[in-house]
């Protein structure tokens, strides 16, 4: 196995099976992080990871980490803390707050550089990367963003300035993302955090059979729109004729 470096004359990509095993996932180098460029990987079950400044690389990790939103898992702490509905939860108003946020992990380091802003701003106006904010009064405290790829939906990154707020905002979007068809939250790669929520690991290979399917189930307009998201469980839309 070896990375291949991409041509900046295609959008191709390798078969993620012929990523690495060590570093679990690594698959290409090169490229730009152009929508089309970036949309091609999302469909193949690819995403991009790196550091600032260095070469763009492109990963698809096996296995992989993925969370069904019926199986958010909300603890007795986290229920108690629900029961005083201390946030509002909105999704699509403040995209690019949430990724500049999601950036700004001074004593963590990063790799949503200046260049990834851009290009998944631009994914946003698009209507393919979405946000959900999380506010405390008009303070941003937390939140996430992704790319939808039909009823499964790409988590990148997200971010918490407050007790519980990065949980609350997986929360609400997971209960409105299921209302609306949702069936899948892809989580990348395990880590503690998602762990406890109710993310696990499946193969690659079960994922992207899983991505396959559910990229050709294209949720409602409605459920992408910028909106306030309810507290508690929504109900499903009302079937179109």
């Amino acid at each position: 196995m070896r990375i291949v470096k991409l041509s900046p004359q295609s959008l191709a990509f390798p078969s993620p099976e012929g990523a690495l095993r060590d570093p679990n996932g690594l698959l290409a180098i090169g490229g730009d992080l152009t929508a089309p460029r970036l949309l091609a990987a999302y469909e193949r079950g690819i995403f991009p990871w790196f550091s600032p400044g260095e070469a763009i690389l492109w990963w698809s990790p096996d296995p992989r980490a993925v969370l069904f939103p019926a199986q958010y898992h909300i603890s007795r702490s986290l229920k108690r803390f629900l029961s005083r509905n201390p946030f509002r939860i909105t999704l699509n108003h403040d995209f690019a707050a949430v990724i500049a946020a999601c950036a700004d992990r001074p004593h963590e380091g990063t790799w949503i550089g200046p260049e990834v802003q851009r290009a998944y701003l631009h994914l946003h106006r698009l209507g393919l990367a979405h946000s959900v904010e999380v506010w405390q009064g008009k303070t941003l405290v937390g939140g996430m963003y992704g790319v939808a790829q039909g009823a499964l939906f790409c988590g990148e990154s997200m971010f918490s300035r407050t007790t519980n707020a990065s949980k609350c905002a997986l929360l609400a979007f997971c209960r409105h993302f299921a209302a609306y068809g949702g069936e899948l939250i892809d989580c990348q790669v395990l880590n503690a955090h998602t762990a406890t929520l109710g993310a696990r690991e499946i193969p690659r290979r079960q994922f992207l059979q899983q991505l396959s399917n559910l990229q050709r189930k294209p949720l409602a307009p409605e459920c992408w729109a910028a909106q306030v998201l309810p507290p508690q469980q929504a109900e499903p839309p009302s079937p179109t004729n």
